[in-house]
């Protein structure tokens, strides 16, 4: 297993993390409880970030502009439906 392999794995791994921790937030009983999750899912969204950005650095996670009129029509599209 290469470095990009073990990369992208730990990317995974982390954005089920995220996940798993908004939802205990939001499904939260109690403020402490809730504030628990909370701080957990700040750091676990932080880890991801940083995952992201080392891969993005070495070209493994590559993105590709979206021109303005194509945002346009999907913000207006969402902000009809509301």
């Amino acid at each position: 297993m290469d470095d990009k392999c073990i990369m992208q794995n730990l990317l995974i791994v982390q954005k089920g993390i995220c996940d798993l921790y908004l939802h205990g937030a939001i499904e939260s009983p109690t403020p402490k409880v809730r504030t628990a999750f909370t701080t957990a899912l700040r750091q676990a969204l932080t880890d991801q970030d940083t995952i992201y950005k080392a891969m993005a650095a070495k070209g493994w996670y590559p993105t590709q502009e979206v021109p303005q009129p194509s945002v346009d029509k999907v913000r207006g599209k969402f902000t009809a439906a509301v």
